[in-house]
């Protein structure tokens, strides 16, 4: 007997999961918050110790060695913090546990302005970095979440690969960034972590729609 079902096309399949995906105005929203938040990540690792070994509290820059014992501290906090964050934010909704990551990031970018100007950087610069500690836990677990909810269960898959593609987007603009400003010197420095607090607030106002969004759809 001759199979008259049509072949399945594997590559067509693939297309219309990655069309679906890129028309669905829900998961490009949160691309756009998810671009800033890993920009943010790749602000930590890359442009933040430079600046505050070569900017923070005017002549009194933190040293290569006191630097490496604050970010491993910064390691050590987001290690420990990572399950209380994570069961305290199972209370709340995704989209707001992602506006509490959103406001730790604009503060923990408003005390590394302050260790920036003024004295005692050293104890900015670790609050700062403890802030910001909160702020990675309380967004890694919940982003990927927030976009398996999203998603169809058939397109699960595609949809995490668009999730992927943000932290790629935001590592390649958030260190040439941090280091172009850098190398403007010490005002542009400073203006910088400025800037970077200022789109929280875009962030903010995206997650407030989304949130509204989400809850009308059942997610």
């Amino acid at each position: 007997i001759a199979e008259t079902r049509p072949a399945d096309n594997p590559a067509r399949s693939l297309l219309q999961g990655w069309g679906h995906a890129l028309r669905d105005t829900s998961l490009m929203v949160y691309a756009l918050v998810n671009v800033l938040f890993t920009g943010y990540l790749a602000q930590i690792q890359s442009t933040l110790p430079l600046y505050l070994n070569r900017f923070a509290g005017g002549e009194q820059t933190i040293s290569e060695g006191t630097l490496s014992l604050l970010f491993t501290g910064h390691v050590v906090l987001a290690a420990i913090a990572q399950l209380p964050v994570a069961r305290w934010l199972n209370h709340y909704r995704p989209a707001q546990g992602l506006m509490v990551s959103a406001l730790l990031w604009g503060l923990g970018f408003g005390l590394v302005w302050q260790s920036g100007m003024g004295s005692f950087p050293l104890v900015w610069g670790g609050l700062a970095l403890g802030i910001m500690a909160l702020a990675m836990v309380a967004y890694t677990p919940i982003g990927s979440a927030l976009v398996a909810a999203i998603a169809p269960e058939a397109l699960r898959g595609v949809y995490l690969s668009v999730n992927s593609m943000c932290w790629a987007v935001g590592y390649l603009i958030g260190p040439p960034l941090g280091g172009w400003a850098i190398d403007q010197g010490a005002a542009v420095a400073h203006g910088f972590w400025l800037g970077m607090m200022a789109t929280v607030a875009p962030a903010l106002a995206i997650l407030v729609w989304l949130d509204r969004r989400l809850r009308r759809q059942g997610v």
